[in-house]
């Protein structure tokens, strides 16, 4: 004689635990959906978030005597003259600066500036401050130049804000005679006439390599 043990389903603890899945489900959907699009806004965020100096980071606040200094506390226009920063430039790097600023917005990329000239003052009062900030004179060298040997007090260089702009003219720029001159600094550019017929020349790993920094 044969057997079978029927396995009885308890009717209330089923609907309990049913009930209990679609809470659940109802709680983690939502806090998913967050969690995915919290994400999202911070990757984003790190996206539009300009390719700034750790320099540029240690600026103060907005003032006529400190935009007199070249400081800037946010990206200007390569055509804002009213900014020390910008129209104190030399005018081959300006006039170079311009020329390939005018020719990106053909590509929907904007050329801002980040940082150009700057008086001896204020470089002085960079270098004091990434001394504080990189623990040494040796380290902080590798980022900020003494006002006696920095191309940004002699007009010579401009710091570009913006990944999409430091990536084009790190593509174009020889064309206009504007190089990438330090591996560590890709936002920093100098001009480099020769550039336009035999190419930018090779990067230092940060300004120590630069026989300019060493007079």
């Amino acid at each position: 004689m044969n057997t079978t043990t029927a396995t009885h389903r308890d009717p209330l603890r089923s609907t309990h635990r049913t009930r209990a899945t679609r809470i659940l489900r109802r709680t983690l959907v939502p806090l998913t959906f967050v969690a995915v699009i919290g994400t999202l806004a911070v990757g984003f965020q790190l996206m539009q978030a300009p390719n700034v100096s750790p320099v540029e980071m240690l600026s103060g606040n907005d003032s006529a005597s400190e935009r007199a200094s070249g400081e800037l506390t946010s990206p200007v226009s390569a055509f804002d003259g009213t900014q020390p920063a910008v129209a104190n430039l030399n005018s081959p790097l300006l006039a170079a600066l311009q020329a390939a600023a005018t020719d990106s917005r053909d590509e929907n990329i904007e050329i801002l500036v980040n940082s150009g000239w700057r008086s001896a003052a204020y470089q002085n009062q960079l270098l004091e401050k990434a001394v504080s900030k990189y623990g040494s004179p040796e380290e902080a060298a590798r980022w900020v130049a003494t006002a006696e040997t920095s191309a940004h007090v002699s007009g010579d260089a401009v710091d570009v804000a913006h990944f999409d702009a430091i990536g084009w003219l790190s593509e174009h720029g020889e064309k206009y005679g504007l190089c990438q001159i330090y591996a560590n600094e890709s936002w920093h550019f100098e001009l480099r006439t020769d550039a336009q017929a035999s190419g930018c020349p090779p990067l230092f790993r940060d300004p120590t390599e630069d026989p300019k920094m060493h007079p």
